[in-house]
């Protein structure tokens, strides 16, 4: 395997180290992934520790290696970012300096035809960060009922005009076993001139509703918002990159209507032109920043 660093480019580096301010203390990693962003911050503020969370353990495998030359500066955890305070509270941290959440799927995830993440690779369906869990993107396609399948299309997806139609074929085509058969029902479902007159290929929309249902994504980001000006030090900032409108429109409510946080970032701040030639995958991504009052 090739090396991780080489892989995987984190997103809008740059701009989460000049974003955190000034950083002594302890800095939370939601999703640590591969480590990019936390050897960043690390590297950036050499009198910080990372606490990195993360569901998936391959990535934390991964970002292990990657940053075991930071010692004891870094501890990881098997853990979802919705733990976070009880994983806080077990090492006796009651409240953090920063905290980034990075709501991106990596590179490993999307690579990995068996994780069954990337339409443009055939694999069983599955989706899931977090390999634990029970639900997978499978029992979603094949056991959920037409009417749900076409709500989670048109609320996740954003699927507005084609979600019942989707959910209808695919329903009639069961049962869908792999990512290739579930690209081949939605192909079918949609007119030849929609499909040729979209920016991004057909299936996104589709891929990223079952993502969103099978792992639960929205209501994690909500819940983890409610409870995150707790753990948040004074003056400590918290830093969210999103990559659809769906995550950051919950992400500038919930900064915008919280009396514990001050916003920093009035509008979203976007990659460079730079980084998105570099990294086609940071085109979408989006960073709000703010502060613990």
């Amino acid at each position: 395997m090739s090396d991780p660093e080489k892989r995987h480019v984190p997103v809008m580096v740059e701009e989460v180290v000049n974003c955190v301010g000034s950083l002594s203390g302890v800095f939370l990693d939601c999703t640590v992934g591969e480590g990019g962003h936390t050897e960043a911050i690390l590297r950036s503020f050499e009198r910080c520790r990372v606490v990195g969370l993360d569901v998936d353990v391959n990535a934390l495998e991964l970002a292990k290696r990657r940053l075991a030359k930071y010692g004891s500066r870094v501890i990881l955890k098997h853990a979802s970012y919705t733990e976070a305070e009880k994983v806080l509270q077990s090492l006796a941290i009651s409240h953090v300096d920063g905290i980034l959440l990075d709501l991106g799927v990596s590179t490993l995830q999307l690579e990995k035809s068996e994780r069954g993440f990337a339409f443009a690779r055939n694999g069983p369906l599955d989706m899931r960060m977090n390999t634990d869990q029970d639900l997978t993107a499978f029992d979603i396609v094949n056991t959920w009922p037409e009417s749900q399948i076409a709500r989670i299309l048109f609320e996740y997806g954003e699927e507005k005009r084609f979600s019942k139609r989707i959910a209808r074929v695919i329903v009639a085509n069961r049962p869908i076993v792999s990512t290739k058969e579930l690209v081949a029902a939605i192909s079918k479902a949609l007119p030849y001139e929609v499909k040729r007159s979209r920016r991004r290929h057909f299936a996104t929309k589709v891929f990223q509703a079952i993502r969103i249902a099978v792992n639960d994504e929205l209501n994690n980001v909500r819940r983890f918002l409610e409870v995150a000006p707790n753990i948040l030090a004074k003056s400590g900032r918290i830093l969210v990159i999103s990559f659809h409108s769906l995550e950051d429109r919950i992400v500038k409510q919930a900064f915008r209507s919280c009396e514990q946080l001050r916003v920093i970032t009035r509008k979203p701040m976007l990659p460079s032109s730079e980084e998105v030639v570099r990294n086609p995958r940071s085109r979408s991504a989006k960073l709000r920043v703010a502060e613990r009052i």
